[in-house]
């Protein structure tokens, strides 16, 4: 627990000091500067004979509590977020950014409320508790920290991949609590540094005391400022143009093996799993990697008489193939038909594949779903439903595909991520088959190309949904809710736009009433598109304009396939009742 923390706390000094925290810093120091509501140092009163003189206020000074209470409200509220929201918010059905988009108002009030010192002590009554009795204007900032610990979005990194996972799976305890809360606290200790700084400077410099008033409106214009940048991802432009001067930093913190090893990113260590680390990706040999963890948490069984479960125990004699997958996976995909082949051509000397079926989409998660998928692909072997990653979290796996060799005894003898190598995996598993039964007569190895391309040089998988998008370059607001785009003038290689009336959620975008059209500009010699719904998608590539008719589940559409790696455009326009959630290459 004392190693999660101390891990926590450096990713979390790290973050804070790097590019990703300068869009907050002009708020954290402004909120350090301010003061009560200052308006003149003195004022005239009658004396004796009635002459006006001037009787001496105190000067305002800036509270001592306020910088500390801002940055508390920050931890609370982002930790908070980060490890309970997405559980919260899919509880109540409500869309992943409402938090973010509530964090955005309460700062935009507290930008008021700066600007009109009654409408912040109106603000602040409720949290008067925290930590005077009466509300006082110059001590608050509680709710400041709160609505900053929404809308942050520090630079992610291992430490936000390990929470992200136990948030996802619900695999929340106490250790996952202590990582998130000393992230907070690492991010946070250079705020605070600047929060002081800025009291300091409003205590020590006489301009700041004399301008409070003009001191507090800054404050509020900068605040507004802020949430009207995040609404616009500027903060994210400002990044881009900035040199990482911490990465360097980063990469010995993030690759570093003690951190990996205490992370455990694709799950928990237990005594099942303990000794999968024995095995390297893309061994050549068969190694040693212990007993092969429980399949376990399976919310369905395809494939098996009656739907019953299998057993790794009860499959003790057979050499055992577990692949990970989801089914609207491009690069599961190509994996599929050699994993399909091996199993057609082995199974009779002894192989027993098993299909994971890990979902990526809250679609793949749906039995029928699956179960078409498979009757696609050809599968035939077993196929269990891992709809809470349970599986997946035991084998403390992190990729799809994943592919994960078992002996006769109940051994994993060779781990496998991603795609590729695939002639390596076959002769292993020829290998542990004769060991298994050294009469065994194999047929020839299978000869199922391999069209695993080369990944640097074509563009990344790119989704579409509000939560999940990458590659974004048009004009607007890619948030959840419904949106209006135009095509921007000029588009950069590698990414999309949108042109008309678009309702985005979570996981996919359809088009609101009419026809909506998006531009992808991409590299690559395959590119297909998940789709789902009902109505038509009409692509152009160059001059040539086809029409495909979309109908039932999600599956996944072939766009274009030139043979080799090219640059090029394809402008696709989706029909009312169409949800479209990736674009995949190949």
């Amino acid at each position: 627990m004392l190693t999660l923390a101390l891990i926590g706390l450096v990713g979390g000094l790290v973050t804070g000091i790097s590019p990703c925290i300068l869009p907050v810093l002009p708020v954290i120091f402004f909120s350090g500067a301010s003061t009560a509501n200052a308006e003149d140092s003195g004022k005239s009163v009658e004396a004796g004979g009635g002459v006006a003189v001037a009787e001496r206020t105190e000067t305002p000074t800036p509270s001592r509590a306020r910088p500390y209470l801002v940055i508390a409200g920050l931890v609370v509220s982002f930790t908070l977020v980060t490890l309970f929201g997405s559980l919260l918010l899919s509880v109540l059905g409500l869309p992943q950014d409402v938090l973010r988009w509530a964090g955005l108002v309460v700062l935009v009030i507290i930008g008021i409320g700066l600007i009109a010192p009654r409408f912040e002590h109106l603000l602040e009554k409720p949290f008067s508790w925290i930590p005077q009795r009466n509300p006082d204007s110059t001590r608050g900032g509680f709710p400041l920290g709160l609505a900053l610990g929404a809308v942050y979005v520090p630079c992610a990194g291992p430490v936000l991949a390990a929470i992200t996972v136990a948030g996802s799976t619900g695999r929340i305890g106490l250790d996952t609590v202590v990582l998130t809360a000393a992230f907070a606290v690492g991010a946070a200790i250079p705020l605070l540094v600047f929060a002081l700084a800025g009291r300091r400077v409003a205590e020590r410099v006489k301009a700041f005391r004399k301008r409070q008033r003009g001191i507090r409106v800054t404050a509020g214009i900068v605040m507004i400022a802020l949430a009207a940048g995040l609404v616009f991802n500027l903060p994210q432009l400002l990044q881009r143009a900035i040199p990482d001067y911490t990465s360097g930093l980063q990469d010995q913190v993030n690759n570093s093996k003690q951190v990996q090893e205490a992370l455990n990113l694709g799950g928990i260590e237990n005594d099942q799993n303990k000794d999968l680390d024995n095995c390297t990706n893309d061994a050549t040999a068969l190694q040693s990697c212990g007993t092969a963890p429980d399949i376990e948490d399976i919310q369905q069984w395809l494939n098996t008489p009656g739907g019953a479960p299998v057993d790794l125990k009860s499959l003790h004699g057979k050499v055992v193939l577990l692949d990970f997958w989801a089914y609207s996976c491009i690069n599961c995909q190509r994996s599929i038909p050699h994993v399909v082949a091996w199993d057609k051509a082995y199974r009779d000397a002894g192989l027993q594949v098993i299909g994971i079926h890990s979902p990526e989409y809250a679609f793949e998660k749906v039995p029928g779903n699956v179960a078409d998928a498979t009757d696609k692909f050809g599968i035939t072997y077993p196929v269990a439903l891992d709809n809470n990653l349970g599986t997946w979290t035991n084998y403390r796996n992190r990729y799809w595909p994943a592919h994960y060799l078992i002996d006769a005894k109940g051994t994993v003898r060779h781990i496998r991520f991603g795609e590729g190598n695939y002639d390596v995996t076959e002769k292993l598993v020829r290998e542990l088959l004769r060991d298994a039964n050294p009469k065994v007569s194999l047929p020839r190895p299978t000869d199922t190309a391999d069209d695993t391309p080369n990944t640097a040089d074509i563009t990344q998988e790119t989704y579409l949904g509000s939560t999940k998008r990458v590659n974004y370059a048009g004009q607007g607001t890619y948030t959840a809710g419904d949106r209006t785009f135009t095509f921007p003038g000029k588009q950069p290689e590698n990414t999309f736009a949108l042109d008309g009336a678009w309702t985005l959620s979570s996981q996919n975008i359809t088009p609101t009433g009419e026809p909506g059209r998006i531009r992808l500009n991409y590299r690559a010699n395959q590119v297909r598109m998940v789709l789902s719904g009902n109505g038509t998608v009409t692509y152009r590539t160059g001059d040539r304009t086809r029409t495909i008719n979309v109908t039932g589940t999600p599956n996944s559409y072939e766009l274009v396939s030139t043979g080799k790696n090219q640059t090029g455009t394809v402008t696709v326009t989706l029909s009312k009742g169409v949800q479209a959630y990736s674009f995949t290459f190949g």
